[in-house]
């Protein structure tokens, strides 16, 4: 018996053959994204975050029901930022349409929150050690958005207070990509979206999960649906340590259920050393 972690990614993560792939693995379910959001998520996944996190949740949730793993070969589960969403669908805590609903009502609370603040970006910080990262964070006056892997952290705000950190960083010889996102997302500038996400969360049923799924908040299995997930979108995404956690669940294998090979390339960077591959998607 084998003992795999299955991995979902969050946004960026999209590939041109996405929404083709989805549609052949899974069609009724793109429609039915389609149908909540109004139109096909996949046509404007590229320009909006409104509808590349729907796109996303599709994508990969429909890569993962063509996965063919035994029954027990599954030890854990975990989704970067949005992908947890995912994961918490697959491992069945959450129904599929009801999970389908609250990515979209995510999205669209994000990116109101973004357009209220139009100066957000990301800056990944190369190199870098999380005490560095940090310490670059707090005197500019941004957010610690995701600690990745060793060497690859990422802040978030104000476009004006990033290219100040980018100057420091340099200094300190930490390499640089600003990243191409709408928003500064999991920092502040996300907080509108905290409240109207909870209440949608409360309201939704919940089940105990087939398999433990592990928080990217707290990366400890989810103990708080509701609180954890809300939270997480003004939180930074603790996947150094999601992958600490997954390990110390008994997980030997990891698959990236794509699209993309973003959450395989990471397995690579988080030692101990593992064999990492993909499910297309």
């Amino acid at each position: 018996m084998r003992s795999v972690a299955i991995l979902f990614p969050g946004q960026g993560c999209l590939t041109p053959d996405a929404g083709p792939q989805a549609r052949a693995r899974w069609p009724e379910l793109v429609d039915r994204a389609g149908e909540l959001l109004g139109a096909d998520p996949f046509d404007q996944a590229q320009a909006t975050t409104a509808s590349a996190q729907p796109a996303i949740f599709v994508a990969s949730l429909a890569a993962w029901r063509e996965l063919d793993l035994a029954p027990g070969d599954v030890r854990a589960m975990a989704g970067h930022s949005l992908g947890e969403y995912t994961a918490l669908a697959a491992a069945g805590a959450l129904d599929t349409d009801d999970a389908l609903r609250l990515t979209i009502l995510r999205g669209e609370a994000m990116a109101r929150a973004a357009r209220r603040h139009p100066d957000g970006s990301m800056v990944a910080l190369l190199g870098a050690e999380p005490a560095q990262a940090a310490r670059l964070a707090a005197q500019h006056g941004v957010a610690l958005a995701n600690d990745n892997a060793p060497g690859q952290l990422v802040v978030s705000g104000a476009r004006p207070d990033l290219r100040a950190l980018v100057a420091s960083a340099r200094t300190e010889g930490i390499k640089t990509m600003e990243l191409d996102v709408a928003g500064a997302f999991h920092s502040p500038d996300m907080r509108d979206a905290v409240l109207p996400l909870r209440r949608a969360l409360e309201a939704t049923p919940r089940r105990e999960p087939r398999v433990p799924v592990i928080s990217g908040h707290t990366a400890r299995p989810f103990a708080d649906l509701p609180g954890e997930l809300s939270r997480a979108v003004v939180a930074p995404v603790r996947w150094r340590e999601v992958m600490q956690e997954l390990r110390a669940q008994g997980a030997e294998e990891f698959v990236d259920v794509g699209p993309g090979r973003v959450l395989e390339r990471l397995v690579k960077r988080n030692p101990p050393s593992e064999v990492a591959r993909g499910v297309a998607a």
